[in-house]
């Protein structure tokens, strides 16, 4: 049977198809991707018949007429993902395991799947969501070092930053070479240990974290903050893993990140506080082209002209 793996291009979604593919290899399976706030991933592949689908880490609401057309037309489908769904498909060729709950990840619900098979790439695949809490308890459960536990949340953060970006050019590696780099390390502490592509992120990313730590916030509340970027590829390149660390640095406050894409419509990454994880979906939901879940969302294309009326609704939103 023809097969298709499909997943988001970030850690989590790396990590979690990893951990599936060392249990049950398809090496024949098809890969589609694409960079991180690319999700409308079923679309590409919506004329398929009679195939094998893995999803992970897509938001099923926002492919659920791609998701029923492949089901109409005689496709198995697996989907794994911890993001809004709203109604799931009642079909008999759709396996649905949806975990919304802000403490776990695509990565962490496969590890439960597979009885902890592969935890280490869990570990690594919740590192890279910002679930440092989750993380950690994984990693107590294996006994790893403080430094194994560091190594592991480096890998993750790493594979994370590949991920961002407005298209494939402002990536280091499109995200399905990256997998099947990945792929071919059953350890992520020996990944760690030899990968050059981790090397090669790793000094994109001290580059441009350096770049992003000189911004100052132009929102600045007892509430929240909220920094604008220039629409550059290294700004582009750094969102999602400076609103991560904004978010480590004030775990009180939610953030917002904003950057203007190149048609004049605003991309946006949300943050709800890390001490409270809950809000940025059903903010970012209000918008066009908003989504997410609870803890971490984000606009794709926010109209300009939404701009103040986001900003309010931020405000309104984790003021309360």
């Amino acid at each position: 049977m023809t097969a298709y793996d499909v997943f988001n291009g970030d850690a989590d979604g790396i990590c979690a198809l990893h951990q599936l593919r060392l249990h049950d290899p398809l090496p024949y399976a098809q890969l589609v991707t694409g960079v991180k706030r690319d999700i409308r991933l079923l679309e590409k592949i919506k004329s398929v018949k009679n195939a094998h689908i893995t999803v992970v880490d897509i938001s099923m609401d926002r492919n659920r007429e791609p998701l029923l057309t492949l089901l109409a037309q005689g496709n198995s489908i697996v989907y794994i993902d911890h993001h809004f769904s709203g109604d799931i498909p009642k079909d008999s060729g759709l396996k649905a395991h949806i975990d919304p709950a802000p403490q776990t990840c695509s990565s962490m619900i496969v590890d439960t799947l597979l009885a902890g098979a592969h935890r280490k790439w869990a570990i690594v695949g919740a590192f890279g969501d910002n679930l440092d809490e989750t993380a950690l308890r994984a990693a107590q459960t294996m006994g790893l070092s403080q430094e194994e536990t560091e190594q592991l949340r480096e890998t993750g953060v790493l594979l994370n930053y590949n991920g961002y970006g407005a298209t494939m050019e402002d990536l280091f590696f499109p995200p399905d070479e990256l997998f099947r780099h990945v792929h071919a390390f059953a350890d992520p502490l020996e990944f760690h240990a030899s990968s050059p592509m981790l090397q090669t992120l790793r000094r994109g990313y001290r580059d441009d974290m350096n770049r992003a730590g000189m911004a100052v916030p132009v929102q600045d509340g007892n509430w929240g903050r909220i920094f604008e970027l220039p629409n550059v590829s290294w700004a582009r390149r750094v969102a999602g893993v400076f609103a991560n660390t904004l978010a480590r640095e004030k775990p009180d406050l939610a953030h917002a990140l904003i950057i203007a894409n190149t048609d004049g419509s605003l991309r946006v990454s949300v943050r709800a506080p890390l001490n409270r994880r809950q809000g940025a979906d059903k903010l970012c939901r209000r918008f066009p082209t908003g989504g997410g879940r609870a803890a971490a969302a984000g606009i794709n294309h926010l109209p300009a002209e939404l701009k103040e009326e986001f900003i309010n609704a931020f405000s309104r939103q984790f003021s309360t």
